[in-house]
């Protein structure tokens, strides 16, 4: 499975998913442009990653932004020349019970998640629509799927990504575009840590696989979907939580 010649662009790249992502696609031969708001750890990132022989460069982004947006996919094609794989992982929690939830954090959440990805892949899908070929994977969440209290606003904006995925698969699949999303559960990141250990042990208890998973794990899978072995796949939601929700 080569992604060789490909030039791949990953929001929310500086740690947690992104990052792995990002160290995946390099590694499956993918030139990689690394976006996101922490300048310092896309310059770690970029280091590793020319240290294992692999292309990085490195785009500030803060996805709340659409002007920033639009600067930055200018500059990303400007530089490498086309963006083959887009990767939308970009996304934060402001977690509150519903009758709690102030309207500042509703819109925050709905704007990072979800509204970034469709204003990302509108100014990706021209390169794609060019060259007739890419791939769109979009970060959702289980929680996207089955709910979960406290977190109305991420709730929605992750179920909302699987209607956008599912949308832009329909209108692009004509030009060799695929456009997937993957729904990771219960992964460990520095968005999980702050979890209480009561919080982690009942996670655990509703996973099969008795695990808590891995940003590896998510990567090796929109690695996969990025590839041409995945040609035939679109529209899809590739659920990776051990078990946690099955159907």
């Amino acid at each position: 499975m080569t992604l060789s010649g490909r030039v791949a662009l990953v929001t929310g790249a500086s740690q947690g998913i992104g990052r792995a992502c990002a160290l995946k696609l390099a590694a499956s031969g993918a030139a990689v442009a690394v976006a996101a708001r922490g300048q310092e750890k896309l310059a770690q990132l970029v280091k590793e990653i020319g240290g294992s022989g692999g292309k990085a460069f490195a785009f500030p982004l803060d996805v709340a932004d659409e002007e920033q947006i639009k600067t930055t996919f200018k500059s990303a094609i400007s530089q490498l020349g086309k963006i083959d794989i887009l990767v939308n992982n970009a996304g934060i929690t402001r977690d509150q019970l519903l009758m709690r939830m102030k309207r500042a954090d509703w819109d925050s959440v709905l704007n990072t998640n979800l509204t970034s990805a469709y204003l990302c892949t509108q100014q990706a899908i021209g390169s794609m629509l060019k060259q007739r070929w890419g791939r769109i994977i979009n970060v959702t969440s289980v929680f996207g799927q089955m709910g979960q209290a406290g977190q109305a606003n991420y709730a929605a904006s992750k179920a909302g990504l699987i209607g956008l995925t599912m949308a832009i698969a329909r209108e692009v699949g004509s030009r060799s575009i695929t456009c997937n999303a993957v729904a990771p559960g219960f992964i460990e990141t520095a968005m999980t840590s702050g979890f209480s250990e009561e919080f982690k042990q009942n996670a655990l208890k509703a996973i099969p696989l008795g695990r808590v998973g891995t940003p590896e794990d998510v990567a090796n899978a929109v690695a996969f979907l990025a590839s041409d072995e995945a040609s035939y796949i679109t529209g899809h939601v590739l659920s990776i939580n051990g078990g946690m929700l099955m159907g």
